[in-house]
This record gives C-alpha cells, structure tokens and sequence, in this order.
C-alpha cells in the first residue's frame, strides 16, 4: 500500500506532456483538470465525488499510468511515478464494466495474474482460496467465470487485485453502474470491508452521492475539474463550503435562497429572517447579497402560527416511509422540508416555517461567509 499524492496536476487532452504549464497556456486548451494537489493516505478509504464529466476518471487514469498528465507530479510514498508506465505501478484498478475471462474457471482467472509472475503452484492455491473466502467467491471457485453474476464478476475483477502481494492501491470507476440493485449494496459493503481488513490504500470513484458517503472516510467533491471540498461524510453535510456542496450532498438537497442584508435582518423575497448580532456582525462585511442555505431536516414546521415563522403552502408531499419531504410554495419561492411521517399536514393546506439561526448556512457568491 502506499501514500498517493498529486502535485500541481492539469491535463488538456490537446496538449502533450509539458511538465510544468506555462502562465498563458490554460487560455489555449480546454483543461478537464486544473492545478490539482490532492493526498490520499496509506491504507485510507477514500472516494472521488461529482458529476458526470468533472474529471473523476481521468485522475484515476493518471494515478494508473494509463494517461500522463499535462503537467504536474503523481508520487507513491513520496517517489515520484509520473513517468513510469503502469505496470511498474502496481496498481489494481476495477472499471464499471467486470474484467473477467469468461471461458475458464473462477478459480484461473484469479491465479492468473501469480502464475503470470511465476508463484510457485502451491502458494497460488493458496492465494486464491484466501482471496475466495475474503470475497465469498469459494462456492464458484470451479465454475467458468461466464456464468456467475455480474456482481460475482466484479468480485473476481477485484480479487485479481488484492490476490498480488505488490499491489500499492485500488482504484474503482464506478464498480456498481451495471449491478443489480438488489446486489450493489452487498457488493458495497464486501469492498468495504475488503479494504478495512487489507488496509489498502483505496480509491472509489462514483457520481453516487450514497454510494461515496457509506463507503469512504474521506470524500473529494469535484466540479468542472477542480476540486470544490474534502472532508468526512459528516464535515460534507454539515459543513458545506459552497452553495455546489449544500445542494449536491444530502437528499434532498440544501435549500438555497437569495437574500439582502436589511436592518430587519435577511429580506428573502416576501419574508424576513430576523438576525442575531452575532450573525449580523459576521455578514455584513460581505453584503448586502447572499445566499441562504438550510437543509430540509432543520425547516420547522407548524400548523399553528408562531412569533418569527411565515406561512407557506404545501405543494407536494411525498411519502418516503420513514418520514415526509414536503415541497412548500411562497410567492414563487420553492423550498423542500422533511418532517416525521405522524405530522397532519396535507397537499394544499398552509403551515407556517421557521428557519432557526442555528442551522443556517450563508454564502457570498461560491464562498460559505458563515
């Protein structure tokens, strides 16, 4: 297993490998990622989160050696890789689709890659059958790996891996898209555990904001090729450093309002939300425009009217089981609330909203102010 790091890492895929990027350069290419510098700890568990196109699998690429970036610097435990190819990496790396050889048995396709580097025949067995029982794949040991499930495949993707003693990090790019959704949260939770009982440094990349959150301890969000924020799946929902962040993790997503600064306090179209002088004081350097964030489980809801609270119309309700998300309506403003199932409000009728301080968020343009 090994520290990865990445140093000041861009890639335009119209430009050749450059090394360090001239001042004027990103004005030339599209850039799909910028000046990136990331860690990932020996032996973490980590996850790569953001939309469809931001740059997730062209990092994990470069990790791998099969793209070079166009500038900047991929070290392992403080070497520097950037040019070396990937076989001399020793990375495992699990792609969306399973990589298997279907026409012979489980059990070849995961001595495969010791007998490749001559193990002698009694230590491949038993590699393989420790691997087999780490991965509950000792049942189809002898069956052809065409005929086992996709999500069985892609244990035997990932058991090729970890079955090398060399093998410094896995790297997974989107290992659930073709399972079974009945399976992806089995699957899941063996990686899961797969990478605490092996210690491997790991890498999971996904465009699932569930699939992220329950897997890693520590969770890079990403857009546009950037990097947006790092944290821990708690640091993430209740921290968030951007309005992109509030609104992408959680379900649903943060509510977000625009406000002025007023010597009321904060005038969000035809309500206003007192303010503490504590809150005021922090803000008003940054005014008068903000954003308001406030996830739906800290709107407060109420059939009655209440000092500070302002009515709303429930436009849609939704039974997701364990509790209601509510869709309120104010003059055009559309905010989302989650409430206890045992609640007696109905689409259409009016309740009054509060918006308590002490779980709102404020945001000067991409930047959280409080």
């Amino acid at each position: 297993m090994a520290t990865i790091e990445l140093k000041k890492i861009s890639h335009s895929y119209q430009m050749e490998r450059c090394g360090e990027l001239p001042e004027n350069s990103r004005l030339d290419a599209q850039f799909v990622i910028r000046d990136l510098d990331l860690t990932w700890e020996k032996g973490s568990a980590n996850a790569l989160l953001g939309p469809s196109g931001c740059g997730k699998t062209t990092i994990l690429n470069m990790i791998s050696g099969l793209l070079k970036p166009t500038a900047g610097h991929i070290l392992y435990d403080g070497r520097d890789v950037t040019d070396e190819p990937p076989e001399k990496r020793h990375i495992a790396q699990v792609f969306q689709f399973p990589v298997v050889y279907d026409t012979i048995s489980v059990y070849r396709n995961l001595a495969f890659p010791l007998k490749n580097a001559g193990v002698p025949k009694a230590d491949i067995k038993r590699k393989v059958q420790q691997v087999a029982e780490i991965l509950d794949l000792t049942h189809v040991l002898e069956k052809s790996a065409g005929r086992i499930s996709q999500a069985e495949k892609q244990k035997v993707s990932l058991g090729r891996g970890i079955i090398r003693e060399d093998t410094v990090a896995i790297l997974f790019d989107e290992p659930l898209t073709v399972i079974d959704p009945k399976e992806k949260y089995v699957l899941r939770r063996k990686i899961r555990e797969v990478q605490k009982e092996l210690a491997i440094t790991t890498i999971y990349v996904t465009h699932d904001q569930h699939e992220a959150l329950t897997f890693a301890d520590q969770v890079t969000v990403m857009a546009n090729g950037r990097v947006v924020q790092t944290g821990t799946p708690a640091e993430l929902h209740s921290e968030p450093a951007s309005p992109f962040i509030g609104y992408f993790i959680g379900s649903p997503g943060m509510n977000l309002l625009d406000c002025t600064l007023e010597d009321g306090g904060l005038s969000c179209g035809d309500f206003m939300m007192p303010l503490s002088p504590k809150l005021r004081k922090a803000i008003s350097a940054h005014g008068p425009a903000f954003k308001l964030g406030l996830r739906p489980e800290f709107v407060q809801v109420s059939l009655e009217a209440k000092p500070g609270f302002t009515p709303w119309t429930v436009s849609l309700m939704e039974n997701v089981g364990v509790h209601l998300i509510l869709t309120l309506s104010s003059n055009g403003i559309k905010i989302k609330s989650r409430i206890p199932t045992q609640e007696r409000v109905s689409a259409g009728g009016r309740v009054w909203v509060g918006f308590p301080e002490a779980h709102v968020k404020i945001f000067k343009d991409e930047t959280r102010v409080y």
